[in-house]
């Protein structure tokens, strides 16, 4: 046992068991739950040493840890021990090491065979399957309607009538290939062969089709794989898109598609929450808001608002969180503003690197959040203690942002209303009339969209929570989609007298899963899902 730890750990030990020395003149390379080595660096520090002799191979013993032999690493001429037969004698006693091809590689396992059955140990390798993902649908009376579009073959001009327009939205994290070479830690739990992109890609788009979306928010898009495969292979699908990547030196961003069948394209804003003349701001994280037209033949309907957004990670670093979404929040509100005042609805999706319930959640569904006294590290959940964390400054960003705690730009906080001098109350007249000084400003944070989460993020039976990331350190909820509710679907709150013009209803939903339903299939990613995150599926109606 000794001798496999040194193995593992990549070196020797002496005769007489003092010391240790190197077994190979370079690092351990791993990606997944593979460590591969040149087979000739093994053969020249491991088998010419002393613990040569030592190994134990499964045909002598079967509870051993061994080093896992790829098959596919052997030459043609040459036929390995069959490792995974426990409780059989060795075969090949006359295979030797050095019969291997120079070029070879050697794998070795975490993993520990039992020997009744030919599975690991381990809880997190699983038998690999499929999880079926249901509909849930939110009304009833809806069911058979939703159901109708699933089908695919039924044209889509046939599903919108002149008094309603229905539309789904998937919003996906993909996993940027270069994000998940460099955080390979997080998927120790892999097979190596799919966390490469020749395998993950198809895999997505596979996705993708499935699900058959009118709109698309994707993120971690890497823009070298963008421009190649992502893009053309969306096109041909007939989607348009649209990205925009992350500033500084990030390879990647965040892309909206839409359906050219559906929608038409009204502008595209793309928002940077990275800002040089604000060191508070010194993150390249971005934001990109679209506004779309449905295709509706002989009907007037109200544009829609589309948002896609991945925010700063850093569980630490809540003041960034919070000034990046009132950006985003802001940039909204200037894109779906009406002449009259009231908001065209909105759909947000996105990364946000927040829990359920946490600060940030609850002023993005609540409206409101006065974080007077609150831990930096308490505003996302993600960090369990507050110990030896600042509290957030007041105001968390400096007045130079241009964003006031209403989180919209400072020179859009009275909305344009055309009406007369006389048309206006009193309320609207002494907001008009007196300005936002810096002495009055407060710890209390607004927004005046009234927002709702698609999903309700815990089994309703069991009450256990589901998760949309699953990886080798976590599996939580830090994606969603939030979208403009009707008015009797939500509570009442700060921004509840901003008219909603032709809010939007929740049909039904794609289920999520919860942690123990995604380790049977060895978590994320998989043979089957290619990133470490689920994709979320909503379909929504407009009233027209």
């Amino acid at each position: 046992m000794e001798t496999w730890r040194c193995v593992r750990r990549g070196y020797g030990r002496c005769v007489a068991g003092r010391g240790r020395f190197s077994m190979f003149p370079y690092p351990l390379k791993s990606l997944g739950r593979d460590w591969t080595t040149p087979w000739e660096d093994l053969q020249k520090y491991c088998w010419r040493r002393h613990i040569s002799s030592c190994l134990r191979w499964p045909g002598h013993y079967s509870r051993a840890p061994y080093p896992y032999l790829s098959s596919r690493h052997f030459s043609l001429n040459c036929r390995p021990p069959f490792l995974f037969e426990s409780g059989t004698q060795f075969q090949y006693y006359n295979w030797r090491p050095d019969q291997l091809n120079n070029t070879s590689f050697i794998h070795l396992s975490p993993y520990v065979m039992n020997s009744d059955r030919d599975e690991p140990s381990s809880k997190r390798m699983k038998h690999q399957g499929i999880i079926k993902r249901n509909w849930e649908y939110l009304c009833s009376h809806n069911k058979e309607n939703v159901k109708n579009l699933e089908d695919r073959n039924v044209d889509s001009t046939r599903e919108d009538h002149e008094d309603k327009f229905d539309f789904s939205v998937m919003s996906y994290n993909i996993l940027s290939q270069d994000l998940l070479e460099d955080n390979s830690h997080l998927y120790r739990h892999c097979r190596r062969p799919v966390l490469h992109w020749s395998f993950r890609f198809p895999n997505i788009l596979k996705e993708i089709k499935h699900f058959d979306a009118d709109v698309l928010c994707l993120q971690e898009v890497q823009e070298d794989h963008y421009g190649k495969e992502i893009r053309p292979s969306l096109e041909s699908l007939g989607y348009h898109c649209e990205y925009k990547m992350k500033t500084g030196r990030k390879p990647d961003g965040c892309a909206i598609c839409f359906k050219h069948s559906k929608f038409s394209l009204l502008s595209v804003n793309p928002v940077e929450f990275c800002r040089r003349d604000i060191p508070l701001l010194d993150r390249d994280n971005i934001g990109l808001v679209l506004l779309l037209q449905p295709k509706i033949p002989h009907a007037a309907s109200p544009s829609i608002c589309i948002a896609n957004t991945h925010l700063l990670y850093n569980p630490r670093r809540g003041d960034i969180k919070l000034t990046q979404l009132a950006m985003l929040l802001a940039e909204i509100s200037s894109v779906a503003h009406r002449e009259d005042g009231s908001f065209c609805p909105v759909v947000m999706c996105g990364d946000f690197n927040s829990v359920p319930g946490s600060p940030l959640y609850s002023f993005i569904k609540e409206g409101k959040l006065n974080y007077e006294g609150l831990a930096i590290g308490k505003v996302s959940g993600q960090e369990q203690s507050s110990r030896g964390q600042r509290i957030l400054s007041i105001p968390i960003w400096p007045p130079n942002l241009g964003i006031s705690q209403n989180c919209v730009y400072e020179a859009q906080q009275v909305p344009r209303v055309d009406k007369t001098d006389s048309d206006l109350t009193q309320a609207q007249q002494e907001k008009a009339e007196v300005p936002v000084s810096a002495d009055k400003v407060s710890s209390h944070l607004q927004h005046g969209f009234s927002l709702s989460s698609v999903y309700s993020h815990y089994v309703p039976d069991t009450g256990v929570p589901e998760v949309t990331t699953c990886h080798s350190r976590s599996a939580i909820t830090v994606d969603y989609i939030f979208y403009s509710a009707e008015k009797e679907d939500t509570a009442q709150g700060p921004g509840a007298e901003v008219a909603l013009v032709g809010g939007l209803k929740l049909l039904a939903r794609l289920s999520l899963l919860t942690e123990q339903d995604l380790w049977t299939v060895n978590g994320l990613p998989n043979e089957h899902n290619s990133s470490d995150h689920l994709p979320l599926l909503a379909k929504f109606r407009l009233e027209l």
